[in-house]
């Protein structure tokens, strides 16, 4: 095993998307959701709420939020937003990490989400105790960690990145002699590192979605259209990087396929993301990437088990009882606020806007 590569023991977390697929909820018929969608409106209103959805979560929450002056984006521009955003609560329809980002920003508001128990692969391979016994074994490194990632551990990081931002700001480090331990996405670290030849520990996590994806099939989907841009999210195994023309956040592959001349397009990130690629570039033709081999029963299954726990039923019962409301020790919050803010001083400096710095 490689020195740089730290090995971790825990279950995969694969084993509990039986259980998130399960509490997937089910989508109200057709002719009841217009009056469950404007249900939604109206507490909205009386709860003094705004709602931020995640690419990945379903259509219809990425929809309703833009109709009700929330956002659809990528987690750290929905807990910036949420704090811009004169609403006392912020719903978040997205993944625990997102929910916990947005109260590490905005302590003094309320923030629901539809499930709490809508977790991340990236989180779930990181647990706090094990990782910051780690950073204590390795005191002369500087410790980067990504946003998918608890409260607890980013309360332990020097600095907290997101996808698009961490290639400048390990850059910096390693101008500055500085060693780095990195978590939890050993695929995107792997990328970083190699990019910019630091001097990196890093952690073994992954993505259930971004590491199924395959080079091979992706090459045989490629050959069968030529024309087609392939955007890759830095998650995914290094031979699928190696074959995309672009790489990128959720954000920066999105605006790669409106500013692009290509008319097809191949994406290898969660699927969620195409409906609002077949939105802003209806004219345009997207196509998943494919996450197995021949023979499989799936050829792309590019979703999260967790984002899909989230749907208008759950959202309206949240809204209506109050109730998954995400709470942070204090003592933590005040912690892990401070890589974050170190993250979006440092954009301020090399003149990156805030909006649009966000991960997957």
């Amino acid at each position: 095993m490689s020195e740089n590569i730290i090995p971790i023991a825990y279950d995969h977390p694969g084993c509990a998307t039986a259980a998130a697929w399960a509490k997937a909820p089910h989508e109200p018929d057709a002719q009841d959701k217009p009056e469950l969608i404007a249900r939604i409106k109206r507490l909205l209103i009386e709860q003094d709420a705004v709602l931020v959805a995640h690419y990945y979560v379903h259509p219809d929450l990425q929809d309703l939020a833009e109709a009700t002056g929330g956002m659809v984006s990528d987690s750290l521009d929905m807990a910036n937003f949420g704090h811009q955003h004169p609403a006392q609560t912020i719903v978040v329809a997205g993944v625990r990490f997102m929910g916990e980002t947005a109260k590490i920003l905005n302590p003094e508001k309320r923030v629901l989400m539809p499930d709490l128990d809508a977790t991340c692969s990236l989180d779930l391979g990181c647990p706090a105790d094990e990782f910051s016994a780690f950073c204590d074994a390795h005191p002369d490194y500087t410790v980067v960690v990504y946003a998918n990632t608890s409260a607890a551990v980013k309360a332990r990081a020097d600095w907290m990145v997101t996808s698009s931002i961490a290639l400048p700001v390990v850059k910096h480090l390693k101008e500055q002699g500085q060693k780095i331990i990195w978590a939890p996405d050993r695929h995107l670290g792997d990328y970083i590192r190699q990019q910019t030849g630091a001097d990196m520990l890093l952690w073994q996590g992954s993505c259930m979605v971004h590491d199924e994806f395959k080079a091979g099939e992706l090459a045989a989907l490629k050959a069968q259209h030529p024309n087609a841009r392939v955007l890759v999210h830095p998650e995914s195994p290094a031979a699928v990087i190696a074959l995309a023309d672009v790489v990128g956040s959720t954000t920066q592959i999105i605006k790669a396929s409106q500013q692009a001349d290509a008319g097809e397009f191949i994406v290898a990130t969660d699927n969620g993301i195409l409906h609002k690629m077949r939105t802003l570039s209806p004219h345009k033709l997207f196509i998943e990437a494919p996450t197995a081999g021949s023979g499989a029963n799936c050829k792309s299954c590019a979703h999260c088990p967790w984002m899909a726990m989230n749907g208008l039923v759950n959202l309206a019962e949240v809204l209506e009882h109050g109730h998954n409301e995400i709470h942070i020790d204090p003592a933590i919050g005040r912690r892990a606020v401070l890589p974050v803010q170190r993250m979006l001083d440092f954009a301020r400096q090399i003149h990156l806007p805030t909006r649009g710095i966000g991960n997957a």
